[in-house]
């Protein structure tokens, strides 16, 4: 099968960031199906691990990268039970595994969800992975309960990149929760504004904004951004018992007795935990796949998807990579086989 990898951590201009090569096509077994693939979509962890998975390096065999995907089941192995040949199916993969920059792959079916029937391949491709994440820092971290939860506010730091675009959407039309997101150009500010944002604030001077909208403290935080840069306003800006959530970590020790006098909770967000260490509850991400699908096909939710490069090249790779680096996109950047 067509594949496409590094063999060395290269600046994405450099001519062998990318390689294009032939691999073995993978054969499904125990719980893993084989899926075909159609459609890709490039997120900060493809660049980041590209970056640093071979610095010093030369991998005898290029590393195959990539992780939201698109595609059709052609084989199942013997312990499966959710899935038949044919089935259009979506996923963002395991982190341990070989991606999904190749024609074909293998996952585990208890991380794989059904394609939403209404939306298109790169629709689609778009949503897995920061669904995914936006799903389980609401429900999973915070532990958010529709029911008694409503209203509440939550401060969503990025909002208008891959996983703040698709967790504006989630907190605003299942969680029913006040969104404030921060978006620092009037492009991103209206994108968030369309997605359901109640609010959207500029990140430069965060405390100024919220108080101008009336709300110098929020019942949750969600880091999309650099929590390193934030910690201490994250803190300020957050009510008593509130909660904060971070999908970015921090380089640096943070202080976490900042949190005590107000009681707040504070969570890291890894969407590949259950994957990487194959949890009890790791077919969790199947129902929440599924569930993500059902408000996909009925509405609720949309695609995030903003550009679409076509054909599977070295060359449309290095560009979404490219773009994706930037830290300028909005939405999703998705690639059609």
């Amino acid at each position: 099968m067509k594949a496409i990898g590094f063999k060395q951590s290269l600046p994405i201009t450099a001519e062998q960031s990318f390689i294009e090569f032939e691999a073995e096509k993978p054969t499904a077994t125990g719980y893993d199906i084989l899926v075909k693939i159609a459609a890709i979509s490039v997120n900060p962890v493809d660049f980041k691990i590209r970056q640093n998975a071979a610095k010093d390096i030369t991998l005898d065999t290029p590393k195959i990268i990539g992780w939201d995907a698109v595609g059709t089941v052609e084989a199942v192995g013997e312990k499966t039970s959710r899935f038949k040949v044919g089935d259009e199916v979506y996923y963002a993969g395991d982190l341990t595994r070989s991606g999904s920059n190749a024609e074909y792959q293998v996952v585990d079916e208890r991380i794989v969800g059904f394609k939403p029937k209404h939306l298109t391949i790169a629709e689609a491709a778009a949503i897995p992975l920061t669904g995914l994440t936006a799903w389980e820092s609401l429900f999973d971290r915070i532990k958010i309960n529709p029911e008694t939860d409503k209203g509440k506010t939550i401060l969503i730091l990025a909002g208008a990149g891959g996983v703040g675009s698709i967790a504006i959407q989630i907190a605003k039309k299942v969680a029913g929760l006040t969104v404030i997101a921060t978006a620092s150009r009037p492009e991103s500010a209206d994108w968030c504004t369309a997605l359901g944002a109640d609010f959207v604030v500029n990140h430069y001077d965060l405390q100024a904004e919220l108080a101008k909208i009336g709300h110098q403290e929020v019942d949750y935080v969600l880091d999309f951004v650099d929590l390193g840069a934030y910690w201490e306003t994250a803190v300020e800006v957050t009510k008593p018992q509130g909660h904060i959530v971070s999908i970015t970590g921090s380089s640096k020790p943070l202080n976490l007795n900042l949190l005590k006098n107000k009681s707040i909770s504070f969570s890291l967000e890894f969407m590949y935990t259950r994957s990487m260490f194959t949890t009890e509850d790791i077919a969790r991400q199947h129902e929440i796949l599924n569930e993500i699908s059902r408000l996909l096909d009925d509405g609720t939710l949309k695609t995030t998807l903003t550009t679409t490069l076509k054909s599977f090249t070295v060359e449309q790779l290095k560009k979404a990579h490219q773009m994706q680096e930037s830290g300028k996109t909005i939405g999703k950047t998705v690639i059609e086989f």
